[in-house]
């Protein structure tokens, strides 16, 4: 019940729908214990037990009914009957009055369960919502320690069994407690002594439950974990399935799977074993109880003649009326420890802490007008610093570009401009404003981004360029694709600009794909464009297109262009060479080779490689 509150609140907007099938339970717990109460009559006429009475009772108020005044009437009217039109009649009367009363339990019971699916459904499709919003809220440095199929299982299997145990928890405090108690009320009325015996079945039987299932939920949160783990290596067995085959690396990547899978098996028949346990061990103890009552019972009918056999045969049914609430009552203990634990894994992703969060006094960044400072930032990703009092100015209108070894921190520079990661030390400003006191909505609005790996979607063509903007005009889409160098070969597939990209566009060539993530930017048509070693994957003569087009690109745009082959940015309005983290040199192309330093030696050298 941990965490059973705070789940249940998702049911609120659906509050009638769960009150409907609340009153509907309710209805069938009783009519659930009336169908055996039902019985009596109809065998105290097959056994000829009922009593004659000729007089119809008489009836002061109806305030004053009472169990004796009912068996009365009852006893009055069979005996009526039965004199008029003979026991056949009667008989007939009653069976069709069981018929009834069961018809009815079964139908409150069948709308109880429809209305409890409808509520769990919308649950359902909530949490999926909010998870999922939750998990495409939560900053970049979240995901970097995080295994995807991990967060896919919360996402996933993990709400699945939050909805079933919580809700079907809800029906089963709801339903079975009432059952238990209804069918109580009239055993006690039947027989206090016979009832005893239940009094004494419940106790015992709730205390072996919960002895059986005292590990499940840890057993329950390892199988969630390992669940999640090979999710993961799936999810990476087909991202770098090239390589696998590649390295002849299948036996490797199949024992790996192998053996999580054999752990999960294991782990799934402990789990099993306890919680398959319960179930038989409380039909045992009521099994025993039973034959108790039909010793005790028997000797009340046959030996002191204390008691019916209708009465002792439909008592029978009222405690086996019991075993099936007590099962479901003891399984939904297990199975509320399973909830637990996959609830737990739910609310880390929900409780979260988001440190880029916006808040209330977060203004909206409608325009670029003047420049973007880096002013003296440091940052770093965990222990060392990768940027240290980094200071660079970018006017509106300029190319800048980024050049140095790897791990020098320019990408890091693109990462925390757009707000992926924020600056431990120092700020960042467009136009004099802090980019951490804006939405950071309005912040990448006004940025397009192409990297180096240019991440498709399994879609068409068209939406991948229009991705984000909605009700794209075609024309724009269009007009995008030729300033990239994409139409030309768009027009060229069957389908066009309808073609299907497949799985992280790999229908398409590198080339293909890098001009459309050009097109994607060109469609947005930010005024600051940042561009991420963006040709540094590809051939001479794809290059040549994709570089044509970044030109055509950035034309009246303010650029931050990292790049890796220096051919590319010779033409940059500032060209500033990176070192662990600082800035070594600055200046035009013409002025950083007449220093002839580290950006000399880096022309030089790629010279050498070509």
């Amino acid at each position: 019940m941990k965490y059973f509150k705070r789940f249940l609140k998702y049911a609120i907007p659906y509050k009638w729908t769960g009150i409907i099938s609340v009153f509907l339970n309710v209805m069938y717990a009783l009519f659930s214990a009336l169908s055996f109460l039902t019985l009596i009559p109809m065998l105290n006429v097959l056994f000829g037990d009922s009593e004659k009475i000729h007089t119809k009772p008489y009836l002061e108020s109806y305030a004053s009914i009472s169990k004796e005044y009912l068996e009365n009437y009852l006893n009055y009217l069979i005996t009526i009957n039965t004199e008029n039109f003979g026991p056949e009649s009667t008989l007939t009367y009653m069976v069709f009055s069981v018929v009834i009363v069961f018809f009815l339990k079964n139908l409150f019971g069948y709308f109880a369960g429809l209305f409890m699916v409808f509520l769990k459904n919308s649950v359902l499709k909530d949490l999926r919502n909010e998870i999922y919003q939750k998990i495409i809220s939560l900053p970049v440095s979240f995901f970097s320690t995080k295994r995807k199929g991990d967060i896919i299982s919360r996402a996933t299997g993990d709400i699945g069994t939050i909805n079933e145990t919580f809700l079907n928890l809800s029906i089963v405090i709801i339903r079975e407690p009432l059952n238990i108690i209804f069918t109580l009320i009239f055993m006690v009325n039947l027989s206090f002594e016979l009832s005893l015996f239940v009094f004494t079945f419940i106790p015992i039987s709730g205390w072996v439950i919960s002895v059986i299932g005292k590990k499940i939920k840890g057993q329950s949160s390892q199988l969630f974990k390992e669940g999640g783990v090979m999710l993961s290596i799936i999810e990476e067995t087909i991202t770098g399935l090239k390589v696998i085959k590649a390295f002849n690396s299948e036996t490797f990547f199949g024992k790996k799977y192998d053996s999580f899978n054999l752990r999960v098996k294991n782990l799934s028949n402990k789990l099993a074993q306890r919680d398959s346990m319960a179930s038989p061990m409380s039909e045992f103890l009521g099994i025993a109880t039973i034959a108790s009552l039909l010793w005790f019972g028997g000797r009340m009918v046959l030996i002191d003649e204390s008691l019916k056999a209708g009465t002792f045969i439909a008592f029978m049914g009222l405690a086996y009326n019991i075993l099936t609430p007590a099962k479901a009552i003891s399984k939904a203990s297990n199975a509320v420890k399973i909830g637990n634990a996959a609830a737990e894994r739910v609310i880390e992703i929900l409780d979260t802490e988001n440190h880029l969060e916006d808040n209330n006094s977060s203004q909206i960044l409608t325009s670029f007008e003047k420049e973007v400072r880096f002013e003296n930032i440091s940052f770093k990703y965990k222990d060392e610093y990768v940027l240290k009092n980094f200071s660079l100015t970018i006017p509106k209108g300029k190319k800048i570009a980024l050049v140095g070894q790897s791990g020098s921190g320019k990408s890091t520079l693109a990462n925390l401009i757009t707000r992926f990661w924020d600056v431990n030390e120092g700020k960042i400003t467009i136009d004099g404003i802090n980019i951490k006191e804006v939405t950071t909505h309005s912040l990448r609005k006004q940025m397009g981004i192409v990297t180096q790996d240019s991440i498709l979607f399994n879609d068409n063509i068209a939406n991948n360029i229009s991705l984000g903007i909605e009700n794209p005009s075609h024309d724009k889409i269009v007009a995008a694709a030729k300033i990239a160098n994409a139409h030309d070969f768009i027009m060229e597939i069957p389908k066009q600009y309808e073609s299907p990209v497949g799985d992280s566009g790999g229908m398409l060539s590198g080339g293909q794909k890098q001009r459309l993530a050009i097109a994607r930017a060109v469609m947005k048509n930010p005024p600051i464009m940042i561009l991420d070693e963006a040709t540094s994957a590809l051939d001479t003569e794809s290059e040549k297109l994709v570089q044509d087009a970044i030109e055509k690109m950035m034309e009246n745009r303010t650029s931050l262009v990292i790049a890796h082959r220096l051919s590319t940015i010779q033409n940059a309005d500032l060209i500033v060479v990176m070192k662990k983290g600082l800035i070594v040199e600055q200046g035009t192309h013409e002025e950083l080779l007449a220093m002839n330093g580290t950006y000399t030696n880096l022309v030089t050298l790629q010279q050498l490689e070509s």
